[in-house]
């Protein structure tokens, strides 16, 4: 199964130069998925791509911090500013990518039937 996950455009940038290797969420899916679409947020608002999930990773912060930090693309604090008082995190190891040649803009394609997901929804 595929997801569609919004993520901001820095942190776009990051995934599909390699620097990030990690998408950071705090849940879990509740289903198997092998590939995320990715949706840039704003100003972008496109499809741009998508990406393997190699595996997941769900630990307390501090755990999943020590096994992601060399290549999570964000700061320490920013990690922890977006886990705090969260029991449990959650890393999609991110796998092969693709980057669209054409991005995707969904509001043309699908008109007011599409509402970007908060984070994220199956497809």
């Amino acid at each position: 199964m595929n997801a569609l996950l919004s993520i901001k455009p820095e942190f776009v940038e990051k995934i599909f130069s390699g620097e990030k290797r990690f998408e950071f969420r705090k849940s879990a899916f509740r289903q198997d998925i092998s590939c995320v679409i990715v949706y840039a947020t704003s100003p972008v608002r496109r499809i741009v791509g998508e990406f393997e999930v190699e595996e997941i990773l769900q630990a307390p912060p501090r755990q999943l911090w020590q096994k992601t930090k060399d290549s999570a693309g964000i700061s320490k604090s920013l990690f922890f500013d977006y886990f705090s008082g969260k029991r449990y995190a959650v890393a999609i190891k991110i796998g092969k990518l693709k980057k669209y040649e054409k991005e995707i803009d969904p509001y043309k394609e699908f008109g007011d039937k599409f509402i970007p997901p908060q984070s994220f929804r199956y497809l």
